[in-house]
């Protein structure tokens, strides 16, 4: 049996639209507005046909910017994928502000800690925790794929820590990675994950239930009201983003499925 490999990222279709979106903003000709919702995804047909390839594509053609707006809603994905964005975003000349609208989990919230601000309305969330995979192999190939995961851990962690700076130790830091833990806009603040506590967005208490399958401490106040009143166009938006991630679910699953048979 030949070496597992990592499978850090979901699948899909051969053509998928992309997770983000990138704009000028309308209103100021120096900025560019990029919007992250939904899952980070990795799409490897060919050695250069990656999502973070082609965000680094539609980044250069922003063009001389000097202020770039992120905003976030995603409950996270590819671990390569988010590492890579994280990295473009840091070495761009531009300022960076990141927003979380609603949620930023998991590499979502390594892509955020980008940001030369942070904001996030009250009751927005981040939520952190360790990379995971699915493998198949013998007890040596499993550990070297616990060695590989911790290595790749290590990224994610020195993001965290370069954000927070004194405002967190490591030991608080890993324990909190240990255990999958969702922090409130204020808990963020505190432990130096987020610069600026906004005002509640309505916007952001809207977050797509599907994603709490995946998860295993979600806040009960996040399962017991899911959303509030949005617009009918980010219903919209969300409601398409939900029919692609499921679309990428049940590819996964078909892959999975030939595995076994």
């Amino acid at each position: 049996m030949g070496r597992p490999k990592l499978n850090l990222q979901f699948f899909g279709e051969k053509n998928p639209k992309k997770f983000w979106d990138m704009k000028m903003s309308s209103d100021k000709s120096n900025e560019a507005d990029i919007f992250i919702y939904g899952d980070i995804t990795s799409y490897r047909w060919n050695e250069s046909d990656t999502t973070a390839s082609s965000f680094k594509g539609d980044l250069d053609q922003l063009g001389d910017v000097s202020t770039l707006n992120l905003y976030i809603n995603s409950p996270g994905g590819s671990v390569f994928e988010g590492i890579a964005i994280h990295n473009m975003l840091k070495r761009h000349k531009a300022k960076v502000n990141v927003h979380v609208d609603a949620l930023a989990a998991s590499i979502a919230s390594v892509i955020a800690m980008a940001g030369d601000t942070i904001y996030m309305p009250k009751n927005s969330m981040l939520m952190i925790h360790n990379p995971w995979t699915f493998a198949i192999g013998n007890a040596t190939e499993l550990r070297k794929q616990a060695d590989d995961l911790d290595r790749i851990a290590g990224s994610a962690f020195q993001s965290y820590m370069q954000k927070a700076g004194d405002k967190l130790t490591e030991e608080k830091l890993q324990g909190m990675l240990d255990a999958e833990t969702w922090l409130s806009a204020d808990q963020a603040f505190e432990f130096g994950l987020c610069d600026v506590v906004e005002s509640e967005n309505q916007m952001a208490a809207s977050i797509n239930s599907d994603l709490f399958q995946r998860y295993k401490n979600v806040p009960q106040s996040l399962i017991d009201n899911p959303k509030t009143t949005i617009s009918a166009d980010e219903m919209a938006l969300r409601q398409r983003i939900a029919d692609e991630a499921k679309a990428n679910q049940a590819y996964l699953e078909t892959i999975l499925g030939g595995m076994y048979k």
